[in-house]
């Protein structure tokens, strides 16, 4: 038998091999990268059932607009005549309306909900090996202005409507949850069924379970093509050669419609490019957070805390643009004025490229018109927060095995 190839080491790569090992399933993970520093590692580490709304939703347009104008704005597209970009601006207008947001609510806060039970279970498991740094303490929404307040309280209240806790905080609430430091804010809400981990000692622990346990890893190997025969990949192309495959599953993020068009397989991906830095803990903020007018992540880890945000949608560019990361950072004081923040070294700032599709709902299931391959890709900023529960549910597709959940709404070929 020939082994499954995973196209992509990031997380969502690394949970399809571990599911698929379980299965007793032959992998080889297959990246153009050295998987050391990827866009698995430096993010928020969340785990958020309450995000439910896709990025395309009612607003963005406008929003997205004003905030051109700002060089260190939250979302950023910047305007150039690239076809690519062009179709995924008109499809990413064409998904931002009311009836889309509801279609997709369901299936967001399924896989999240799959996810997090499958987090706890992965952390039970390897919980001698491992020190996640799992804190299941919820995620707080705060808010400076009467206009976001009104935003975030309707959203409350819809969370609710589906089932999600949601809780309106005044601003002694936040007093009471954040009482080493001021807090300046009008209010927040707080989604209690929310966590957050340590995105890279959850990589790193991953890669090394997965190598104990005999999957092999090839590292800096670009894919160059396939060979296809009768509705199947039956072969790898790479830079040092072909590899023989029995199945693939093509977890290659913000690169996934690049590898998707050498099948033939329009995949409509932009890549969102995200920055984030580290900083000393003081005075030490307890509750991981949005600071929701700047969309910048709050993820503290004991001594330090990790800020991050923006969306730049860029393509698959990776240069650093320092403007954005002072918008980051210009934030933290803004909303924790006695924080003691310092503005990082460029070479302490993470940057990462998430993929985006254009109407915010992921890429996972079968690749149209092949019956060996499958897709996981376009979890946008969610790829931590949903990669146990697609990685489950590739593993049970390319078992035969039925989905453990609904997922009409990835589908590969919707587009």
């Amino acid at each position: 038998m020939k082994p499954t190839i995973i196209i992509g080491g990031g997380v969502i790569g690394l949970f399809s091999a571990y599911y698929l090992n379980k299965q007793g399933v032959e992998v080889i993970i297959v990246d153009k990268s050295d998987m050391l520093d990827t866009t698995s590692t430096g993010n928020a580490g969340m785990i958020v059932p309450s995000h439910i709304i896709p990025l395309s939703a009612p607003g963005m347009i406008a929003k997205g607009i004003a905030w051109m104008f700002s060089s260190k704005s939250p979302f950023y597209i910047h305007p150039r005549l690239d076809r690519k970009l062009l179709e995924w601006s008109w499809l990413f207008y064409r998904s931002a309306n009311a009836n889309h947001v509801e279609k997709s609510i369901p299936y967001l806060k399924n896989i999240s909900l799959l996810s997090k039970s499958l987090y706890q279970e992965f952390r039970n498991a390897h919980k001698d090996a491992v020190d996640l740094e799992m804190a299941e303490k919820g995620l707080m929404m705060i808010y400076q202005t009467a206009e976001v307040e009104k935003e975030e309280i309707e959203f409350a209240h819809l969370a609710r409507q589906h089932g999600l806790e949601a809780e309106v905080l005044s601003p002694s609430d936040i007093a009471i949850i954040e009482p080493n430091l001021e807090v300046k804010a009008r209010g927040a809400v707080l989604f209690p069924g929310d966590a957050h981990l340590s995105p890279s000692n959850l990589y790193n622990f991953l890669k090394k379970h997965l190598l104990g346990k005999g999957v092999k890893f090839l590292s800096n190997r670009k894919v160059l093509g396939f060979e296809k025969n009768a509705g199947k990949v039956t072969a790898v192309l790479t830079e040092e050669g072909s590899l023989l495959v029995e199945k693939v599953i093509l977890c290659g993020g913000a690169w996934s419609a690049e590898l998707a068009q050498k099948l033939g397989v329009k995949l409509p991906m932009m890549g969102g490019k995200g920055y984030s830095f580290m900083q000393d803990n003081q005075p030490e903020i307890l509750q991981a957070s949005i600071l929701t007018e700047m969309k910048v992540a709050v993820s503290p880890y004991g001594q330090q805390v990790r800020f991050g945000g923006t969306m730049e949608i860029a393509g698959t560019d990776e240069t650093i643009n320092i403007n954005r990361v002072k918008g980051i950072f210009e934030s933290i004081n803004r909303y924790y004025p006695g924080f003691h923040s310092k503005f990082p070294d460029k070479e302490k700032i993470w940057k990462g490229l998430r993929p985006c599709s254009p109407d915010g709902v992921p890429y996972i299931g079968a690749a149209p018109g092949y019956n060996n391959v499958w897709f996981g890709t376009g979890h946008g900023m969610m790829g931590v927060s949903m990669a146990p529960a697609t990685g489950k549910i590739l593993s049970d597709l390319h078992e035969g095995h039925a989905s453990p959940m609904d997922i009409k709404a990835f589908e590969v070929g919707r587009f």
